[in-house]
């Protein structure tokens, strides 16, 4: 029983976080920095420097918002989410665009990505939504109306980018913390059914390069030196790395440069070839033993919202996992979704460890209900 007489310590907080899952944390991103390192050629310019040095802010984020009372995160879920969304609704107005789209917001030389801040916004408000609401009333419609309506304003406004591998991850944050909040089973299957009737109309209005992945990812090998490339070269990489791998520092595809965004995207195949489906198995056995440790620590949580912060944390990185992996194995069209901790990129790392660093917020403030 947690102590509800006085505030804890700051030692007090340390001990109560959980340090089985930063050690796993560490040990993805120490999988990113040797990867890195082999996508350079063997050394540590231009990526493998700067994601270990990320990586170490990072932990310092991490502990610090763990050690912040879980209260003010609760009282903070609004703002920061109009926030957010306020970032999200100037990316088209004077956002960086690059490849045809327009993500980034450039501060003095600083690019930040909002969609990836509104992950972790997302998930506050909506855990501050319903821990305000009876639980006789969650599956009521007009609290559903509500709900669906937080979660598709930032989706509606990662699509105009476009982004549609983000505003995937953040309907699928948003109706896993609905679900997990108690929803009734009868509305996700009539929204099951919904989709399935809407998906000829939603084709039509899909952009041409969104239109081009999809019939890549049922044929790549209609186009293997364009569009289907990538996908081709990944799963090239992917079989040559065999049981075992080709060794480290010895991967032909990616020595030779033959997968493109190797460091970021398609890293995984960088992964199966030189440690093979065996080193692959490792790496996804780090990811679903932290995914596990955090459902733990959020079953265990005796307060609607801590509860829904841990798992909100859980389903992003699940999200993140899953479909880059499909990605990369040619399961899921190929979407622009970076593999957690592990991929190069800033903005993904912060939102990532914050993320992280709630769900640690959420654990150690934890107080009986």
């Amino acid at each position: 029983m947690f102590e509800t007489h006085r505030a804890l310590t700051v030692g007090q907080k340390l001990t109560r976080v959980s340090w089985s899952a930063i050690a796993l944390v560490i040990a993805l991103a120490a999988v990113g920095v040797v990867t890195l390192y082999s996508v350079a050629g063997g050394s540590f310019e231009p990526w493998a420097q700067r994601h270990a040095a990320r990586c170490a802010v990072g932990l310092m984020i991490l502990v610090g918002c763990a050690l912040v009372p879980v209260t003010i995160w609760m009282q903070a879920a609004v703002p920061v989410y109009l926030a957010a969304l306020a970032l999200l609704a100037a990316v088209p107005v004077i956002g960086s665009e690059a490849m045809g789209a327009k993500r980034w917001l450039t501060f003095g030389g600083l690019s930040l990505q909002p969609s990836e801040f509104m992950k972790v916004a997302l998930v506050l408000v909506l855990a501050r939504f319903y821990a305000a609401l009876p639980a006789k009333e969650v599956s009521r419609p007009a609290w559903i109306a509500v709900a669906l309506a937080l979660m598709a304003l930032p989706v509606a406004l990662t699509l105009k980018q476009p982004d549609l591998g983000t505003a995937m991850l953040l309907a699928g944050i948003g109706l896993g913390i609905m679900f997990l909040a108690g929803v009734s089973l009868w509305y996700f299957a009539g929204a099951l059914v919904a989709v399935v009737a809407v998906l000829p109309q939603v084709s039509v209005h899909l952009h041409d390069y969104q239109r081009r992945r999809i019939e890549i990812f049922l044929d790549p090998s209609s186009d293997p030196l364009g569009a289907g490339y990538h996908i081709t070269q990944a799963k090239i990489a992917l079989g040559a790395g065999g049981l075992y791998g080709q060794g480290y520092l010895k991967g032909t595809q990616n020595q030779l440069d033959f997968v493109p965004e190797k460091m970021t995207d398609f890293i995984f195949a960088m992964i199966g070839e030189e440690w093979g489906f065996t080193g692959a198995c490792v790496v996804l056995a780090l990811f679903g033993a932290l995914i596990s440790v955090l459902f733990v620590l959020a079953f265990a949580n005796r307060q609607t919202f801590g509860r829904l912060v841990i798992s909100g944390a859980a389903l992003s990185l699940s999200i993140y996992v899953v479909i880059n992996v499909g990605m990369v194995t040619g399961l899921v069209p190929v979407v622009g979704v970076p593999l957690p901790l592990i991929s190069y990129g800033g903005t993904a790392m912060l939102g990532l460890m914050v993320a992280l660093g709630l769900a640690m917020s959420a654990h150690v403030h934890d107080r009986p209900g």
